[in-house]
């Protein structure tokens, strides 16, 4: 249902696959547990961070949800399961420096047009110049990549497809990658950007976070402060510091919730600041709003 109902992504599966199996473990018939059955669940679980907890108790409310809708049962019990309010923690983040750092030692070792330095320089460029996922980035066609525009046709979550700016270093050095790019060994990996020999026939989430790690520590960053995430949170947040408005954001972003992309503005609180002191009518007559960090 999942997979052709909802066009659910295949990490989305496999995680409520993982969340399914253990309340099993916990519960030997999940078809048939009643509410005091999951009010146990919940209690075996209490030990759990919020959001994971919160991410249990939702991949069950929609596996019973679709036990009712298709007849197995004529009850749904997932009211007794416990509904933490999990808070969205602030995205962690790097600097210009570091970023800059990040591109001179990518940039010095792609000089020679060598396939692995390119690969990597690339794949740098679309994460930060372009926000993708990294999932995204790893399984994009060849298709994806227009020849006369500057944009790519993404496949984000849910099967939803947009159109993502590239910037035009960000084209040349895709051009130069392409331009190296072996001939992949099968028509599977001929139809990725980024072919690879594995079953999947592209690069892999696991093996892009390696190359990230690697160049962080060559560009004499600690290794653990970079992901492929961390810099499509950067890419957000420096947007919105150069003055992006929030829905443009979100629609680079492939959020389907504003709700998702507001987290921004918490890690660009001066800018906001400073832009209602600037524009609303009543700061020409009172003292300007000063900026409080939280906890302070």
């Amino acid at each position: 249902m999942l997979a052709a109902e909802r066009g659910a992504a295949a990490n989305t599966i496999a995680a409520y696959a993982r969340d399914l199996a253990g309340a099993g473990e916990v519960l030997s018939d999940l078809t048939a547990a009643d509410g005091a059955a999951l009010a146990r669940l919940g209690a075996h679980w209490a030990d759990l961070a919020p959001s994971s907890l919160a991410r249990k108790c939702s991949a069950l409310r929609q596996f019973y949800g679709f036990l009712v809708e298709d007849g197995w049962r004529a009850d749904d019990p997932s009211a007794a399961l416990p509904r933490p309010r999990a808070r969205r923690p602030l995205p962690r983040l790097i600097g210009h420096a570091d970023i800059a750092a990040l591109f001179a030692a990518a940039e010095a070792e792609a000089a020679t047009d060598r396939p692995e330095p390119l690969r990597t320089l690339s794949l740098l460029e679309l994460l930060y110049g372009s926000g993708l996922r990294a999932t995204e980035l790893v399984s994009l066609p060849l298709a994806a990549v227009p020849r006369d525009a500057p944009f790519l046709t993404v496949t984000g979550k849910g099967g939803a497809q947009r159109m993502v700016p590239i910037g035009q270093r960000a084209g040349h050095v895709l051009s130069r990658w392409l331009a190296v790019r072996a001939k992949p060994a099968s028509a599977l990996a001929a139809r990725f950007v980024y072919p690879s020999r594995g079953v999947a026939g592209h690069l892999t989430r696991i093996r892009l976070f390696q190359l990230l790690r690697d160049l962080a520590a060559r560009a004499g960053i600690a290794p653990e402060r970079l992901s492929p995430h961390v810099l499509r949170h950067v890419f957000a947040t420096h947007l919105l510091e150069g003055g992006a408005d929030l829905r443009v954001l979100q629609t680079l972003l492939g959020h389907a919730d504003i709700a998702t992309t507001q987290i921004y503005t918490h890690v660009d609180a001066a800018r906001l600041v400073a832009l209602v002191n600037a524009r609303h009518p009543l700061a020409q007559n009172h003292t300007p709003l000063a900026v409080h960090r939280s906890g302070d």
